[in-house]
């Protein structure tokens, strides 16, 4: 048996070891548009092999051949024949070309906002939380004596808003920028998205101001948007 062409197998390596590390959102929407995993199962999604007729995907302890068609000639057009099937994935997805990978917490008058919302969830579930004689009670009485009157009124159309709210978000937002479902950054973004409802939108929108460093497509670069 010939024994593996060194050249050949450093390529191969610096390959797999530069997409795990600077493009795992591109190897996130393989799994999901070429092998149909679902986002979550696609979460963590690694290369683990490729040569020049295929690469192979591993995700959720399963692993998946993913063919290139045509086989590449040689390791030179790897980056290209990658960058178009990441192409190819994002019009297929809906994607947008922009990962999102941090998470903005609120400032400002939003922070205000965000308290003021989170001081409503945390209140008004429970009746002893503004019982008289609770710690709420003897602190603000004439808070406490509000929140019990209109406790229902309040949680109630609040608590909807915002869980509508946050479906749009995960759905248009976080999807959209191929966040890893259920990760920690999804996590960050998604309560927020209940506890503040639109600010969460707002602020959002704070990635696309000014320099930030996104990774678009298997291209990392600063963008001025």
């Amino acid at each position: 048996m010939a024994s593996p062409d060194p050249q050949e197998a450093a390529s191969k390596q610096r390959i797999i070891t530069h997409m795990n590390a600077d493009h795992q959102d591109s190897i996130v929407r393989y799994a999901e548009h070429f092998c149909k995993f679902t986002s979550f199962g696609a979460r963590n999604a690694h290369l683990t092999d490729i040569a020049l007729d295929k690469m192979v995907i591993e995700a959720s302890g399963r692993r998946h051949i993913v063919p290139f068609t045509p086989p590449m000639s040689s390791w030179r057009e790897a980056r290209e024949r990658l960058v178009a099937m990441d192409q190819e994935t994002l019009k297929a997805l809906s994607r947008s070309d922009i990962t999102v990978k941090e998470y903005l917490p609120p400032k400002g008058f939003g922070a205000v906002v965000f308290a003021a919302c989170a001081t409503v969830f945390i209140l008004l579930p429970r009746e002893q939380t503004t019982a008289p004689g609770s710690l709420v009670d003897r602190l603000a009485p004439a808070l406490a004596s509000y929140a019990r009157r209109f406790r229902l009124h309040i949680l109630l159309p609040l608590a909807f808003l915002h869980s509508v709210e946050c479906l749009l978000f995960v759905f248009t937002r976080l999807r959209k920028h191929t966040v890893p479902a259920m990760s920690l950054l999804w996590w960050k973004w998604t309560l927020s998205a209940f506890v503040e409802g639109i600010g969460s939108f707002q602020r959002y929108v704070g990635f696309f101001r000014g320099f930030h460093r996104f990774v678009v497509g298997v291209d990392a670069y600063f963008v001025q948007v």
